[in-house]
């Protein structure tokens, strides 16, 4: 019976000098790319074109990098990428190493501190490497929506997805929520978003349609989901509408009779209002200020709604 080492086209005598505990799989991509499978301290710091980026990175699109960018160039990198070596990965994830290129190390988390680096055009960057992290898809996942699970900079709905990913492999939301440290509640209000119609999940990916009421929507049948998401934005950005004010009725109860016309007021007028009723406040005006007068002063109450 051939060995795993021979179906992977590995010589006997190669694999006889492999360290034990080193896998066939491992000792095959060695075999291929000339890298080392024990023994050697990793470094600190490499050439950017050795990283490459996580394929299953949680943001879809790496985005709004300039600032990011300004502040690498001008600070420098405070915190080092945690990466895992090509050939953990390759071992863990046979098909996914499209857009790998020849890179010798796999960024697992800060994909987008990569990108940045290259706008910026850095030449090193440094590294933390931990092969453990390229475990699974789902430990990668994992990884990066926990590590940018405060961070505000990731897009809702890129979270949603990265969330519902892991309910796909951890099989409910309840063991979702125990592996990242949150609660179930805190899980299922942000896989509503999930539930929006895709105009609704587009709208709030531009921020037109707020976080906050989209998880309420979220939750309605689709074909309620328009109606409501137009009402929430119209209340956010209501339409400008200029109306002729009317002007305040009134209580012929506590006004004072009129007996003779009220004279014009004195060039610099004080009102002295102790009650802070409306009501009262109206009355008080009414006794001291002329028609026009009180015209003017709804006016600009109106323009400072």
């Amino acid at each position: 019976m051939s060995s795993k080492a021979d179906k992977l086209g590995v010589s006997a005598s190669f694999a006889r000098a492999q360290p034990v505990g080193v896998s066939s799989r491992r000792a095959a991509i060695a075999e291929a790319t000339g890298a080392p499978t024990s023994g050697v301290v990793p470094p600190s710091e490499v050439p950017i074109e050795a990283l490459a980026h996580n394929p299953f990175n949680l943001r879809e699109d790496l985005t709004d990098l300039d600032e990011l960018a300004q502040s690498l160039t001008v600070r420098g990198q405070l915190q080092p990428l945690a990466v895992a070596t090509r050939m953990a990965f390759m071992e863990a994830h046979p098909g996914a190493t499209d857009g790998l290129g020849r890179a010798p190390y796999v960024v697992i988390d800060g994909n987008r501190r990569l990108a940045a680096a290259q706008l910026a055009g850095l030449k090193t960057m440094h590294i933390h490497v931990n092969d453990a992290l390229s475990a699974s898809a789902a430990d990668i996942l994992e990884s990066a929506l926990i590590a940018n699970v405060h961070r505000v900079d990731v897009a809702p709905m890129d979270q949603a997805r990265a969330l519902q990913e892991l309910v796909d492999v951890h099989g409910s939301q309840a063991q979702v929520a125990k592996r990242i440290g949150k609660t179930p509640a805190w899980v299922s209000q942000r896989l509503t978003l999930l539930n929006l119609t895709p105009e609704l999940q587009d709208k709030v990916e531009t921020g037109e349609l707020k976080v906050e009421p989209a998880r309420r929507i979220g939750r309605l049948p689709q074909e309620e989901q328009a109606a409501a998401a137009t009402e929430s934005i119209n209340a956010v950005n209501p339409p400008r509408q200029r109306t002729r004010p009317t002007p305040p009725t009134v209580n012929a109860v506590n006004a004072p009779a009129p007996t003779t016309p009220t004279p014009p007021p004195s060039p610099t007028p004080r009102i002295t209002i102790s009650a802070q009723s409306p009501e009262t406040i109206a009355d008080a005006l009414t006794a001291h200020l002329t028609p026009d007068d009180l015209k003017a002063v709804t006016e600009l109450l109106m323009q400072r709604i």
